[in-house]
C-alpha cells in the first residue's frame, strides 16, 4: 500500500491557507494523536481496547485526509487484535507523516 504524507499537507493546506505555524502545529496533533491511537493499539489486551483504538484512529485519519491510514484502520479493524503485520504498517504510515 501506497502512503501519501502529501495528502495531509495538502488537506492541511486547504483548512489552513498559506499560515504554516498553524499547519504546523496541526501536523504535530495529527502525529502525536495517531501514535496516541497506536500505542493503545499495541498495548491492547482486549478485543474491545483493540477496537476502540482503531476506531480513534481510523476517524482521526479520515478527518485530516489520510486515505492509507484509513485503510490500515480497517484493515485493524477487519483482522484479530494485536495483529504485528497491521501494527508494523500502522508504525511505518505514521513514520512516513512525521518524516514528511
Amino acid at each position: 500500500m501506497a502512503y501519501d504524507p502529501g495528502a495531509l499537507n495538502a488537506s492541511l493546506a486547504a483548512a489552513v491557507g498559506n499560515d504554516s505555524e498553524l499547519m504546523a502545529e496541526l501536523r504535530a496533533a495529527f502525529i502525536d494523536s495517531a501514535s496516541r491511537q497506536f500505542d493503545l493499539m499495541g498495548r491492547a489486551r482486549c478485543d474491545a481496547n483493540w477496537r476502540i483504538a482503531a476506531s480513534r484512529l481510523k476517524s482521526l485519519a479520515a478527518s485530516f485526509g489520510a486515505s492509507g491510514l484509513v485503510a490500515l484502520a480497517d484493515d485493524a479493524l477487519g483482522g484479530a487484535p494485536g495483529d504485528p503485520v497491521v501494527l508494523r504498517e500502522i508504525a511505518r504510515s505514521i513514520d512516513d507523516f512525521a518524516g514528511a
